[in-house]
C-alpha cells in the first residue's frame, strides 16, 4: 500500500534549521508584509532579509575569506581522502566556509591522524566519534 509513495521534500541536504528569537513588533511586521503579498511566508522575508545583508557586506566577506584562505561552498573529505593524506604522512588543516562534510565511514583515529586542525563556518557534517575525536582541533 505505501509503494506508491513520493517524497516530496529529501530530508537533510542543503541546509541548516536555526531558531530565532523575534519581538512581537518585529513579528508583526513580517505578518503585514506576508498578509500585502511581499513575501511567501515568514521564512520566505527571513530568507530574503538574510541574503539582502550577505550582498550588503559582500566585499568584505569576499576579503575575509581571502585573508583566511576559506574555502567557500561545499568540501568533502572521503575515507580514501584521508588515507591518501596520512601515507604520504601530512596532516591537513581544513577551513570551510559553508559545509565541511566527513564521510561516515572515516574512523575516529583515521581524522585524528590526518586533520591538525578544522574550521568551519556554516556546519560540519561527521560522525559523533568524528566529532568528538576532533573536538579539542575545532575552531
Amino acid at each position: 500500500m505505501t509503494d506508491n509513495v513520493t517524497e516530496l521534500r529529501p530530508k537533510g541536504g542543503d541546509s541548516e534549521k536555526i531558531t530565532i528569537n523575534l519581538g512581537y513588533v518585529d513579528l508583526g511586521h513580517i505578518d503585514l508584509l506576508v498578509q500585502d503579498g511581499f513575501y511567501a511566508n515568514r521564512t520566505d522575508f527571513i530568507r530574503t532579509a538574510i541574503r539582502n545583508q550577505i550582498e550588503r557586506h559582500a566585499e568584505a566577506a569576499r576579503q575575509s575569506v581571502a585573508r583566511r584562505s576559506l574555502d567557500l561552498g561545499m568540501r568533502h573529505f572521503t575515507r580514501a581522502d584521508l588515507e591518501q593524506v596520512q601515507a604520504a604522512g601530512e596532516m591537513l588543516d581544513i577551513r570551510v566556509l559553508g559545509l565541511a562534510s566527513i564521510a561516515p565511514d572515516v574512523t575516529a583515529e583515521l581524522a585524528r591522524a590526518t586533520i591538525r586542525s578544522l574550521s568551519v563556518l556554516g556546519a560540519l557534517q561527521a560522525s559523533a566519534a568524528v566529532k568528538a575525536a576532533l573536538a579539542e582541533r575545532l575552531r
